[in-house]
């Protein structure tokens, strides 16, 4: 092989002076049919397409980007992707968001504290076009300094941002009702944590309401704060029978209910007739146990196209958008944690 060949071989890479030069017009022209700004004859448009092909020109993406102010990217920020509920949204966001014509970015915020409010500033920066946030850890205050496309998926964050969300009062009847139908009579009740204003609080205060009209003992667990990993899940189920908490019904998240239900079970009692598991979100994971949960399903997949319809709708028009709040419908998916 020649190597002295190779290594003298020039690499010409032809720029938009080349380009002009070889279609006859000038470089302002090149640009406005680059940027899509201005008028130019489509014969003009021709001759340059095909000098753009002849010298194999390949645009400046990130300049062009900072003439038109847009990135063509949307940043989604999630507390954890291994959490199943998270994982879903993102993979149904992306495939939407690249119908769109968009490409995403993916923020996992779990890593650094601080990470939230960094994506955010590449927004203000025009890094990204907008942002799809589930995250629960940075001040509402933050987002309303930001007047940019945001949508938010299940947390009021300030009036200008729209909020994503399913009916969770209709889910926290839906377990509630389960459970009492199946003659439960001491509830564990895991609930989010309250310093958050989000639409998720519904299906907690639903479910309570319930259970004090029935007359029936119920134990309210609080959560910390953006907490979704596996390992502190364990921890809670561990403080649950350290505690000596007495129950024969669940109430909580897909995993956080698994891994109780796996303690009970390790402890020789029997699911469903000892104790009974409804859980929330309906993802994959409620599947993959047994017995098999039964679940308040979200529609993931929805929650992320609507998502996706309105950060794309917003950037595309300027930060409008037609309705301030999406809810959605949940259902429930009987399985083998209860019995009727």
């Amino acid at each position: 092989m020649n190597y002295k060949g190779i290594l003298e071989r020039r690499i010409v890479v032809a720029g938009i002076k080349d380009v002009a030069k070889r279609a006859g017009v000038g470089v302002g022209t090149v640009s406005r049919v680059l940027n899509g700004s201005g008028y130019v004859a489509d014969e003009t448009k021709e001759k340059i397409e095909i000098a753009m092909r002849e010298l194999n020109y390949i645009p400046n993406e990130l300049a062009r980007n900072l003439y038109r102010k847009k990135s063509g990217i949307i940043a989604v920020l999630v507390p954890n992707i291994s959490n199943p509920f998270f994982a879903q949204f993102v993979e149904c966001v992306e495939e939407e968001l690249y119908l769109a014509g968009f490409k995403m970015m993916l923020c996992n915020t779990k890593k650094e504290s601080n990470a939230e409010s960094e994506y955010l500033d590449m927004l203000n920066r025009h890094i990204v076009d907008g942002v799809i946030t589930g995250v629960h850890s940075l001040d509402v205050e933050e987002y309303k300094k930001i007047h940019k496309p945001i949508v938010a998926l299940d947390r009021y964050l300030g009036e200008h941002i729209p909020v994503v969300s399913v009916d969770h009062k209709e889910g926290g009847r839906l377990a509630a009702e389960t459970l009492i139908v199946n003659g439960c009579k001491r509830i564990l009740h895991f609930i989010g944590n309250t310093n958050v204003e989000s639409p998720y609080h519904e299906r907690h205060y639903e479910f309570e309401r319930i259970m004090r009209k029935h007359d029936i003992q119920t134990t309210c667990y609080e959560l910390e704060w953006n907490r979704f990993d596996s390992q502190y899940y364990k921890e809670v189920v561990k403080d649950v029978f350290l505690k000596k908490i007495e129950f024969d019904g669940v109430f909580a998240v897909d995993r956080l209910a698994i891994e109780c239900m796996n303690e009970v079970l390790r402890r020789y009692k029997k699911v469903p007739e000892d104790v009974k598991f409804v859980s929330y979100d309906g993802t994959y994971v409620t599947e993959m146990v047994e017995p098999q949960l039964t679940a308040v399903v979200q529609p993931i997949e929805g929650l992320a196209k609507e998502s996706a319809r309105l950060i794309c709708k917003m950037v595309n028009n300027g930060r409008k958008y037609e309705n301030k709040n999406i809810v959605l419908s949940v259902m429930l998916k009987k399985r083998g944690t209860t019995i009727l």
